[in-house]
């Protein structure tokens, strides 16, 4: 049997050779062990705590400042002369559309600003997009008499010249690739998967026969495609071509036509069939903005966003995977874009 007295243990095996009792070694270890895993769960707690708090701060500051946008000088120079860089850079898509937006409307109200150059890296997106930037660019120049320059690197197909057009004055980077006039419009044909591999099939009640043309579940016919060509394909074209034809006081419609059989075109091939005016870099496009502008010296600016939840987690983790994602990839999409590589 054992027994226990104010931390000594009274058992048998603890008893000397004349029966006597022996101190046996105080229990003392078992006290701080709880002490121990009471603070450290204590500690666990409070820092779950602090994180919540943390992640609601950084929330509420990223809503507040959702749609601004902070300057950041690239070079020094006088502060009342300004030359502020936007970029277009990755495929055109609404969101671009609508930070390009709020970016050269910055650029407007910034008196100080005195020109613009648009850094464009991407090979297009889809028309509307395009278009909004193409306006918005073109409404600059109007409403301010401030020059805007284009800047070229690497890739600035379809969309990308789209957008291009819109500018005084183009300069490409040697290594750029540009061109690609034109428009594409693709997508998935899934009737076969769906019925043969997957035993789903589609049920359609529509008013007329062209409701749904074309449709993800049934195979485009020749009357369709003639159909989506007349209604979609060609006035994207036409309207991509006068844009260009416009932009360029140096081509007319004809010439622009013979450039717009979606070929692409290197900065040599560019300059030489008037699409480009300059093959340079980034500082010869400075050099550009500032003669234009009238000025010697300037801050070259560029506009970023402020630290946000979606800087942390990036982009992907904030994507709402909903009816409307699900209705953009099945829908057919319009497109200026160099479709190399992309297969819809």
């Amino acid at each position: 049997m054992t027994t226990e007295y104010n931390g000594y243990d009274l058992s048998e095996s603890n008893q000397g050779p004349q029966g006597q009792t022996l101190p046996a070694k105080k229990q003392r270890g078992g006290l701080w062990k709880v002490l121990f895993t009471i603070l450290f769960v204590l500690s666990i707690l409070a820092n779950f705590f602090m994180l919540i708090i943390v992640i609601f701060a950084i929330a509420i500051f990223s809503s507040s400042s959702h749609d601004s946008f902070l300057e950041k000088s690239i070079t020094d120079g006088p502060s009342n002369k300004k030359i502020a860089v936007i970029g277009i850079e990755g495929i055109i898509g609404n969101e671009m559309s609508r930070e390009f937006a709020r970016q050269i409307k910055m650029a407007e109200e910034d008196d100080a600003v005195k020109a613009l150059i648009i850094h464009t890296v991407t090979p297009g997106g889809g028309i509307s997009a395009s278009d909004q930037i193409h306006n918005k660019i073109m409404k600059f120049r109007e409403q301010t008499g401030k020059p805007v320059i284009a800047f070229m690197q690497t890739i600035a197909a379809s969309g990308g010249y789209y957008t291009s057009a819109a500018c005084d004055k183009i300069i490409a980077e040697p290594t750029a690739i540009t061109g690609s006039i034109g428009v594409i419009m693709g997508h998935f044909e899934l009737k076969e998967l769906f019925e043969e591999k997957l035993g789903i099939k589609s049920v359609v009640v529509k008013s007329s026969q062209k409701k749904n043309w074309p449709t993800t579940f049934e195979p485009v016919t020749e009357e369709q495609l003639a159909y989506l060509s007349d209604k979609l394909i060609v006035p994207a074209y036409e309207r991509f071509v006068n844009i260009v034809a416009d932009g360029r006081g140096n081509l007319d419609y004809s010439q622009v036509k013979n450039l717009a059989d979606g070929s692409i075109y290197n900065a040599t091939e560019a300059f030489d069939n008037g699409l480009v005016d300059e093959i340079g870099y980034f500082d010869d496009a400075v050099e550009l903005a500032k003669s234009l502008a009238g000025i010697e010296n300037a801050r070259i600016v560029e506009y970023t966003k402020p630290f946000s939840m979606e800087s942390i987690f990036g982009a992907g983790a904030l994507v709402n995977f909903d009816i409307d994602s699900i209705y953009e990839m099945a829908t057919p999409q319009l497109m200026y874009i160099w479709d190399a590589g992309l297969n819809f």
